[in-house]
């Protein structure tokens, strides 16, 4: 059997979609060239704010599987102090 790519796709809130598209930002594929699939907690940063990865689901879509993940919605900017 020859490995497929793994193939993400990050499913955001339409608030989210709405900033991405009004920002000159490109989504960069985080998992291109990765053998370890994203988990549920994961953090991504985008754009200066943070997304959690909130759920997984695999799909099948006749080329092979996908992984849809579930960000929530922005957090803070990244740049911002926690502590």
């Amino acid at each position: 059997m020859i490995p497929t790519p793994l193939r993400t796709v990050l499913v955001f809130s339409a608030e989210d979609q709405a900033w991405i598209r009004r920002t000159p930002i490109t989504l960069p594929d985080f998992w291109e060239g990765h053998n370890v699939t994203p988990a549920k907690g994961d953090l991504l940063r985008i754009g200066g704010r943070q997304f959690l990865i909130r759920g997984r689901v695999w799909e099948h879509d006749g080329e092979g599987p996908v992984l849809k993940l579930y960000v929530g919605d922005a957090h803070a900017p990244s740049d911002t102090s926690f502590g």
